[in-house]
């Protein structure tokens, strides 16, 4: 269950009252993230690069706890644990909707992750299936290595994390851009710097366990 945060009780109470009134209240932010040591444990482990981010970001993610608070008509609420909805390509080059929980060690977070994915391919909904509030939104452009991302917005105040594709610098090492967009009534800078350190330290420990899972 998720617990409610007074705003009599929250250090941010005014700048919350101030972001919470502005038409676009969104603060977005685009970093170039070293996967060179992650994309050679994936290959070495035949696992997906794909799902071992989500799960190093969702990780991350849930370190942070302004990521996992929302806006409620009654004030602000904060959860345990925020599972991912993540996009699914489809045949017809649309897209489905995929709901991911990732408190599970790696090996088993991928093979859920498998099932989970073919299920939702078969759905074909974006229609999501759990409290969507409790939600991060995961989204991908690995076609693209890009330098700015402007995502779509309603009116909630779900964090939408998305990556593009990964490519050598100048030094060989791999980088991607990954972008994060948060409602700026709940999340200040340094809560988005506090992600990208989480995600360094994920990004870490999900290689030294997929060279451990056995070939």
């Amino acid at each position: 269950m998720p617990t409610n945060i007074p705003l009599s009780d929250y250090p941010r109470r005014d700048h919350f009252q101030y972001f919470a009134s502005l038409p676009n209240p969104y603060v977005g932010v685009t970093v170039n993230v070293d996967v060179t040591e992650l994309v050679a444990a994936c290959k070495a482990a035949k696992a997906s690069f794909y799902l071992c981010f989500m799960h190093a970001a969702a990780l991350a993610a849930d370190k942070v706890p302004q990521f996992r608070q929302r806006i409620h008509p009654e004030g602000i609420i904060q959860y345990d644990h925020c599972p991912t909805s993540h996009i699914e390509l489809l045949e017809d080059e649309t897209y489905c909707y995929c709901t991911l929980r990732h408190q599970f060690p790696l090996k088993e977070y991928l093979t859920k992750a498998e099932t989970a994915r073919n299920a939702a391919r078969q759905n074909a909904s974006i229609e999501e299936e759990e409290d969507v509030d409790s939600m991060v939104f995961i989204s991908s452009l690995p076609w693209l290595h890009y330098t700015a991302f402007v995502q779509p917005t309603g009116k909630d105040s779900n964090p939408r994390i998305s990556w593009g594709k990964y490519e050598e610098d100048h030094r060989g090492r791999l980088m991607m851009p990954v972008t994060v967009l948060a409602h700026h009534a709940l999340v200040d800078g340094i809560h988005i710097a506090r992600f990208y350190e989480q995600l360094d330290g994920q990004l870490a420990q999900l290689t030294a366990e997929l060279k451990g899972l056995p070939r």
